[in-house]
């Protein structure tokens, strides 16, 4: 694979760019609304592989996404597997007192329902949990919270009212790296 950038699906501080950094830390992560727009980045030549997420646990594979990449004509490079652990984040003096409602990637959101119906918490679909980070973090909003990652907790100075959202454990995302060339055999 040649050095250079690798597509995403999210925002700095999404599980997937943590992902890339694991799977390429000697490539640039480069964010896109979503994982159509980064696979064209990779078809453009823009970017010299994309990081795409392809099963979730406890729920199923995610196979709209292996479509996308076999329809791109790209391939599996590496892959990984990344334990996620959600956490409720607020702005900065918020308590969970505060929340009326929580903005979160619709996984994430499915992984805490029952947690988040036990808060009486209102769940909103957001694009990517690192996304509702960032814009938490330009609203300072006290009546909303997000689900996000710890990386996006620090990134966005966010504060963590409540650790481990999910409502089991073991949540875990399988990434692809995925690119123009095949994976080498080893």
């Amino acid at each position: 694979m040649k050095h250079g950038t690798v597509a995403f699906q999210g925002s700095p501080g999404a599980y997937s760019h943590e992902a890339c950094v694991r799977l390429a830390p000697h490539e640039t992560p480069k964010g896109f609304d979503t994982v159509p727009d980064a696979i064209a980045a990779v078809k453009r030549g823009e970017c010299a592989c994309a990081l795409v997420p392809i099963e979730v646990r406890p729920a199923k594979p995610m196979a709209d996404n292996l479509a996308l990449v076999e329809e791109a004509g790209l391939h599996v490079t590496a892959d990984t597997w990344m334990t996620v652990r959600h956490h409720l984040l607020g702005a900065p003096g918020a308590s969970l007192t505060d929340i009326k409602e929580v903005r979160s990637h619709p996984v994430a959101l499915a992984q805490c329902a029952a947690t988040l119906n036990r808060l009486k918490l209102q769940a909103v679909e957001a694009v990517d949990t690192a996304g509702a980070a960032r814009d938490l973090a330009k609203t300072r909003d006290r009546t909303v919270a997000v689900i996000a990652s710890r990386t996006a907790a620090e990134l966005y100075e966010l504060e963590i009212l409540r650790d481990s959202l999910e409502d089991q454990p073991g949540n875990a995302i399988r990434f692809a790296l995925v690119g123009p060339e095949p994976r080498q055999a080893e």
